[in-house]
């Protein structure tokens, strides 16, 4: 009798245990080395995507990105201003091409009490598991472009995602945080994204923009090993020194250390997928295209 007793716990602890790991994997899919799909952060194309939404996605797909990016900042094209009926057009665009959104940038009023509830169900809608605070200026709109606060600022930042995080649980979305060159600024000898990790848990995602972390003079390689299994996206954004130069390079013509990054990702990072960024003055079609062909050619 104890051995049948024993032979049923085993398979009750057995079969709750694969219950766990096959709802832990719906937020965490399993990636071979090298298999990280590539996307494109919707920002790089905002010009197109105000003009031509569809079209624009449409390009993006047969470029052959395999994720996209929205955002919400209040400008054009962003997700947080679509109705319902919207939202469930756009996944179907989506899905027709055979692209994924898992992302999407939030700015204050997606993550105030009045907004979250819309937040997510256009996330659930389109399919996104992770949402983003796009910087530690959370009153709405972008980021001011320096830390608020010091440390201290970026500990109440690390309070929210806290308070964020444990209201998206219940809806099966998680938090995410994307740093600036001002989180990779040492203040005291420490730096503000070292601060935001250390205060939160690991199902708070770090969405590390490489590009920001190299302006500061930071080392996105050993941020990534500091913190395995949180880095699931990184923003391929790069920069140089320079007139001219800074963030208006491509992705792999600056100096970040590339092969790298994607090492630490995939070995301990938890790289799910990766996201194609630039900024500065010159973000468009082309420019998304020449950085994917870069990518291509830097991975082989």
């Amino acid at each position: 009798m104890t051995t049948i007793l024993n032979r049923r716990n085993f398979f009750r602890q057995s079969s709750a245990l694969l219950a766990a790991a096959q709802a832990d994997s719906l937020l965490r899919p399993a990636r071979a080395a090298g298999s990280v799909p590539v996307g494109l952060s919707l920002f790089m194309v905002e010009a197109e995507l105000a003009k031509d939404f569809q079209g624009t996605i449409r390009a993006v797909a047969q470029m052959g990105y395999q994720v996209v990016e929205f955002w919400g900042f209040g400008r054009p094209g962003p997700f947080d201003s679509w109705t319902t009926e919207q939202a469930k057009g756009v996944r179907k665009l989506l899905d027709d091409l055979g692209i994924r959104c898992h992302s999407t940038h939030c700015d204050g009023a997606a993550f105030s009490n009045e907004g979250l509830a819309k937040t997510i169900e256009l996330n659930h809608i389109i399919g996104s598991k992770d949402l983003v605070m796009s910087g530690n200026n959370m009153g709405g709109g972008a980021t001011s472009g320096k830390a608020s606060g010091g440390l201290d600022g970026s500990k109440r930042v690390a309070d929210r995602l806290n308070a964020i995080s444990e209201k998206l649980k219940p809806a099966g979305l998680r938090a995410g945080y994307h740093n600036h060159p001002y989180e990779f600024t040492p203040i005291d000898g420490k730096l503000p994204m070292d601060v935001i990790a250390a205060n939160t848990p690991k199902e708070v995602m770090l969405q590390l923009c490489v590009g920001a972390a190299t302006e500061a003079h930071g080392d996105p390689v050993k941020f990534i090993k500091a913190n395995p299994g949180r880095i699931r996206h990184i923003h391929l954004k790069d920069w140089a020194p320079g007139p001219d130069k800074g963030h208006e390079v491509l992705f792999g013509e600056g100096i970040s250390p590339w092969p790298q990054i994607f090492a630490a990702a995939e070995s301990v990072g938890g790289a799910e997928f990766y996201l194609m960024v630039k900024v500065g003055n010159i973000r468009n079609l082309e420019i998304a295209r020449r950085s994917l062909a870069n990518y291509k050619k830097l991975r082989g």
